[in-house]
């Protein structure tokens, strides 16, 4: 059975069975052509016999394998290779189906090519996930033919493979940001105050003129029977947090992914531009609850660590509430902290309810609202105005826009930091501010 279902026929024999019907319904009228109908035939079976015993004579003509990363990058090219080696002694033709993963719902995926005897060829091709998760690979098909090209013979090569799909890590690689420490330096800017818990303990040493009162250690001073004071130094390694909204506002699709994608994707290069500016980098993702925390460290595997978190997160079909944040925030994280709050708010009405606990936060830490611009309302309102329907949807769009802009600016006034970008620029433009944020030393 296994035999019967590696045999296909090529439209070569399609064409050829045709044309010797025609020459015999020909040669009913015409007579002498009877004869080259009857030869033509017999040398139709030959050929196919022949083609037969070359395709089927040898029990392992083709071997073929995958090669792929054990990792995909979420929203970019990933390579695939395919490694197919002729062990037949003639040239062959060859249609190659692999198959893909189901996700990718791609159904007439196929590569043709010619192979010489006795050699091995590769392939490559590049897959684009735009969704997390696990990718199943399944066979390698090859489907053979010999130059006489009547029959086919099918190779279902097991190639079975699973791939994780992660957040955007190509990034990583590709993008290099320079130390704004360095960049600071070169261009000469002066020192400024830093805001909150900015100082960290260093020594005791004694008592100096100039030295501040509130600094002098009494324990110290009693045990040594002279003035002692603490001295501190600049904290360098800052808390930043990335926080992620798990709601159903971040389900919203564009090009593909949703915005919670594009939201892992910054913030995972975020993560290492914080590291690399010897900041610690932590992570929070919520909806209705804390879904998940990573606490900010600056270890070597704290990146690692966020990657393998972000890797499964999915968006809920609730709405994201702020009052398990706030309380496990006010519980757990003393020091004062950045907090980046990548969300999307899409009416004033959904803001409003939680904008007190912002406020309430921003006493505490410094707050950045990451949130997004609908690039497709944007597009409306640049749309040329035609006739009635078209004003009232440019109305409209504008309308939309305004009171986006509207309680951004609402944020600011009550001393919240805000970034409104699109969802193609997330990752550049947050990066950005977290660089302006520490120009400006607010943390």
């Amino acid at each position: 059975m296994k035999f019967f279902r590696a045999i296909y026929v090529h439209k070569r024999f399609y064409v050829t069975g045709v044309l010797l019907v025609a020459l015999f319904i020909i040669a009913a009228f015409v007579p002498a052509l009877m004869l080259p109908a009857r030869l033509a035939t017999a040398l139709f079976l030959a050929l196919l016999l022949v083609d037969g015993i070359m395709l089927f004579g040898q029990k392992n003509g083709i071997n073929a394998s995958r090669i792929t990363a054990e990792r995909y990058s979420n929203g970019d090219e990933n390579k695939v290779e395919l490694i197919i080696e002729n062990n037949y002694a003639f040239r062959i033709q060859a249609n190659i189906i692999d198959e893909l993963p189901a996700i990718f719902q791609i159904r007439d995926f196929s590569i043709d090519i010619s192979i010489e005897a006795r050699t091995e060829t590769r392939q490559k091709y590049m897959l684009r996930p735009v969704k997390r998760g696990e990718y199943h690979f399944g066979k390698i098909n090859v489907f053979v033919r010999s130059f006489v090209g009547l029959l086919e013979r099918r190779y279902a090569v097991p190639a079975q493979q699973m791939v994780k799909v992660y957040p955007s890590f190509f990034r990583l690689k590709n993008v290099e940001f320079l130390s704004f420490a360095d960049i600071r330096n070169r261009l000469g800017l002066k020192k400024i105050r830093r805001m909150g818990y900015n100082k960290e303990f260093e020594q005791i040493k004694d008592f100096e003129e100039g030295d501040e009162i509130k600094s002098i250690n009494w324990k110290a001073s009693a045990r040594r029977h002279k003035l002692m004071v603490n001295q501190y130094q600049d904290e360098r390694a800052q808390h930043i947090y990335c926080a992620i909204d798990m709601g159903r506002s971040m389900k919203m699709p564009f090009n593909d992914m949703t915005l919670l994608d594009y939201a892992i994707n910054a913030s995972l290069t975020l993560s290492q531009v914080v590291l690399k500016n010897n900041d610690r980098i932590g992570l929070i993702t919520y909806a209705d609850t804390i879904h998940s925390v990573v606490p900010s460290d600056r270890k070597n595997t704290q990146l690692t660590q966020i990657l393998e978190t972000l890797y499964n997160q999915e968006t809920q079909f609730n709405e994201s509430g702020l009052d398990p944040l706030y309380t496990f925030i006010k519980r757990k994280i003393n020091n004062r902290s950045l907090f980046i709050f990548f969300t999307n708010y899409e009416s004033i009405y959904s803001l409003e309810r939680q904008l007190p606990t912002f406020i309430q936060l921003s006493r505490s830490h410094l707050v950045l609202i990451v949130s997004f611009i609908n690039t497709e309302v944007e597009k409306i309102t640049q749309e040329p105005v035609s006739d009635i329907s078209s004003i009232y949807r440019k109305t409209i769009a504008e309308k939309f826009l305004f009171e986006k802009s509207r309680f951004m600016n609402e944020l600011t006034r009550h001393g919240i930091q805000t970034l409104l970008t699109a969802p193609e620029n997330l990752t550049v433009d947050s990066v950005n501010k977290y660089l302006e944020i520490k120009a400006r030393g607010m943390i």
